[in-house]
C-alpha cells in the first residue's frame, strides 16, 4: 500500500519565502546602507547640535582687560559665553568683520570713594554681530543681575555696563554663507555622478577598450572625457555666481577679478571629484552601485562641511574631523575669495589640503582603474 501524502504545509511554505527573502535584503547592500548607516549619520550629525547647551557668543578680550576678579570667572564659567584667545591680532579683526565674533570684551575693575571695587564692562562689536550682539548684553544684564544680588542683594551697583560700540562695516548677508555652500553642492554630485557613470558606460560598451587600442594617449582620453564635464560645470557657476550677485546681492569683492579667482579654485575641485568619479566607476560591479558609492562619499561631506551651516555648531572633536573634508576646504577658500576679498594665493592652507587629497584619490584611481 502506497503512504499516505503528507499535507502540504502552508506554514512552512511561509516561513521559507521569509528566509529567502530575508537573507535576499542582505545580500544587497544598499539596502543595509540606506536604511541603516545613513540614518545613523544624520542621528550623529543632528544630534550633534547644542550638545554644548544653550547657544553660545564668541567674545575676545580686549588688551588689559582685568581678568583677577570674580566677575571675569562669573563671566567665563557661563555656558553661554566662549572667550577665545587670540594670538593674531588681525584674524581676531577678519572674525569680527564677518561676524564669527560676537565682540571685544573690555573688564575694567575701579574703585569708589569708599575703596570698594566697581566694574566696568564696555564691548566693542560691528555691524556683521547685529544678530547676536543683542542676545549677548542680555546675557551679560543677566550676569551683573546675579553678581549684584550675591554682593549686596541688588541695593548699589558693583557693575557698570556700557552701550555696546558698533562700528558700521560690509554686511555679512546669509548669501555670502549659503551661495559658496552650494556651489560645492552643486558640483560635487554633478561632477561625481556625471563622471562614474559616463566611464562606467563607455567602459561596459566596450568604448573605453578601443580607445585604448587606438594611438591616442592614455591621459587625453581620460582628459578628453572629463574636460567637457569641467566645462558644463563651470559655466553652472558662473551662472550661480552671477545669479546670486545681481539678484541676492552677493558679495563680490573685487568683481570680475573675485569671479576668476573663484573658477580657478572650482577647477582644482573639479579634478579631485574626477579622479573620485574615476574610482568609482571602475570599483562598481553594476550601475546600481555607483549611487551607493557617491552618497556615501557625498552626504556626510554635504552636512559636515559647512554647506548649509557652520561647522561651528558641532562639538570641538567633530570638527577636527571636518576640517580635513575637501568640500570643507573647497566652501572656506571660496568665501574668503568673495567675501574676504582675499586673493587664490592667500588660500594656500586650503589647496595644500586638496593637493593632498588629489594626490592620495589619483594614485588609488591608477591602481584601480579598468579599461575594459
Amino acid at each position: 500500500m502506497g503512504s499516505t501524502p503528507q499535507p502540504y504545509s502552508q506554514s512552512r511554505a511561509l516561513w521559507a519565502i521569509t528566509k529567502a527573502s530575508f537573507k535576499a535584503i542582505f545580500a544587497n547592500p544598499s539596502a543595509i546602507i540606506f536604511s541603516i548607516l545613513f540614518p545613523l549619520i544624520f542621528i550623529m550629525i543632528f544630534g550633534s547640535f547644542g550638545n554644548d547647551g544653550p547657544p553660545s557668543y564668541r567674545v575676545a578680550l580686549a588688551p588689559g582687560s582685568d581678568t583677577a576678579n570674580d566677575l571675569y570667572r562669573a563671566i567665563k564659567k557661563d555656558p553661554q559665553v566662549r572667550v577665545v584667545n587670540y594670538t593674531d591680532t588681525a584674524k581676531r579683526s577678519k572674525d569680527l568683520l564677518r561676524g564669527r565674533l560676537t565682540g571685544i570684551l573690555s573688564v575694567k575693575e575701579v574703585s569708589d570713594s569708599a575703596g570698594s571695587p566697581r566694574y566696568i564692562i564696555n564691548v566693542k562689536t560691528t555691524s556683521a554681530s547685529n544678530i547676536t550682539i543683542g542676545a549677548f548684553m542680555r546675557v551679560l544684564e543677566y550676569i551683573k543681575l546675579n553678581y549684584e544680588i550675591k554682593e549686596s542683594g541688588s541695593k548699589q551697583d558693583h557693575i557698570i555696563i556700557g552701550n555696546p560700540e558698533i562700528k558700521v562695516v560690509r554686511p555679512y548677508r546669509a548669501i555670502d554663507f549659503i551661495l559658496p555652500g552650494q556651489l560645492g553642492f552643486s558640483i560635487l554630485f554633478s561632477t561625481l555622478f556625471g563622471i562614474a557613470f559616463a566611464f562606467f558606460v563607455l567602459r561596459e560598451q566596450l568604448v573605453l577598450k578601443r580607445f585604448y587600442a587606438s594611438p591616442v594617449n592614455k591621459i587625453n582620453i581620460l582628459l578628453g572625457i572629463g574636460m567637457s564635464r569641467l566645462f558644463f560645470q563651470l559655466m553652472n557657476v558662473i551662472v550661480l555666481i552671477l545669479v546670486g550677485h545681481f539678484l541676492m546681492n552677493f558679495t563680490l569683492q573685487h568683481g570680475m577679478v573675485t569671479v576668476i579667482e573663484m573658477l580657478l579654485m572650482t577647477i582644482v575641485m573639479l579634478f579631485l571629484l574626477m579622479g573620485v568619479g574615476l574610482i568609482f566607476s571602475s570599483i562598481a560591479k553594476s550601475d546600481t552601485n555607483i549611487p551607493l558609492l557617491i552618497n556615501l562619499f557625498g552626504f556626510p561631506q554635504m552636512m559636515l562641511s559647512g554647506t548649509f551651516f557652520p561647522i561651528e555648531v558641532f562639538p570641538k572633536w567633530l570638527q577636527e574631523i571636518c576640517r580635513i573634508l575637501p568640500l570643507t576646504q573647497f566652501n572656506d577658500s571660496m568665501r574668503k575669495i568673495a567675501f574676504e576679498g582675499l586673493s587664490i594665493f592667500d588660500c594656500w592652507r586650503e589647496i595644500g589640503i586638496l593637493g593632498i587629497w588629489m594626490v592620495i584619490i589619483y594614485v588609488i584611481a591608477i591602481k584601480v582603474l579598468k579599461w575594459e
